[in-house]
């Protein structure tokens, strides 16, 4: 807040021969700041891998980082001295903007989604699930066996048919809209209302391990959503991160070249 601050009053007193912009010697100050913040924001990245570091913990780097790169805007904005074009200088200033805004929406996600993974999974993990899964399998099919044909080929395609992931677009809605399981739940009550006596207890008893089954399946698919919306970010993010640097260079080296 003080660098922008600071940032700020010296734009409003400096008194260029024209306008204030990145040619001046404010111009060139700021940007020099901008730079460097940038270069730093980029050694976060790094900072965060290496647990055995000494300078500061991690979770003060990143509060830094934020704060940081919030005021960076305000830095490199004042600046340019509202003269943007289509230029290299422009892309490094779209570049940067772009890189700020998908960091603070990955602090919002790095905030929110471990509740959420958490909250879904409980005290269990993605593999204890799928284990249960695979249990209920077995438990189903056995007890299925003494169902008539039509009931028992609504278990046996829950079980050889279900997958859990598939396309990323599967993995990011989180839903099979072809799920065999969700599709047993649905219509294994009307097939089996003809059923009487033992069955009808048999096809209880299966349809309750179906529906947990089901349950299963929405939190494991849940679990990988809510994974694949971190990794999405990222693969924007240190994308957007390596063009800056690149944009960042090349605005610095035009300038040295036409100064």
């Amino acid at each position: 807040m003080g660098l922008c601050v600071l940032s700020g009053l010296a734009y409003l007193w400096h008194e260029p021969p024209t306008k204030p912009y990145g040619g001046t010697w404010l111009g060139y100050t700021l940007g020099t700041i901008g730079a460097l913040l940038i270069l730093w924001l980029l050694w976060y990245g790094v900072r965060k891998r290496r647990y055995r570091s000494n300078t500061g913990t991690v979770q003060g780097w990143l509060s830094a980082h934020v704060y940081l790169g919030v005021a960076l805007v305000v830095v490199v904005t004042l600046h340019t001295g509202f003269e943007l074009g289509w230029n290299v200088h422009t892309l490094a200033y779209v570049l940067m903007v772009a890189v700020v805004v998908s960091g603070l929406y990955g602090v919002f996600i790095y905030l929110r989604a471990p509740n959420l993974m958490t909250a879904n999974l409980g005290a269990e993990t993605l593999d204890s699930i799928l284990l249960k899964i695979a249990d209920l399998d077995r438990a189903m099919r056995e007890a299925a066996l003494s169902l008539p044909d039509d009931l028992f080929a609504q278990v046996e395609k829950s079980v050889r048919g279900t997958s859990i992931g598939g396309s990323f677009v599967r993995i990011f809605s989180g839903r099979d809209p072809d799920c065999p399981t969700a599709r047993a739940v649905r219509d294994m009550p009307v097939i089996a209302k003809r059923l009487t006596g033992e069955q009808a207890l048999v096809n209880k008893q299966v349809y309750t391990m179906l529906v947990e089954k089901n349950e299963l399946l929405f939190r494991a698919r849940r679990d990988l959503r809510l994974k694949s919306i971190l990794d999405l970010w990222l693969f924007i993010h240190v994308p957007l991160a390596v063009a800056l640097l690149a944009a960042l260079a090349a605005h610095v080296l035009s300038v040295f070249i036409y100064w």
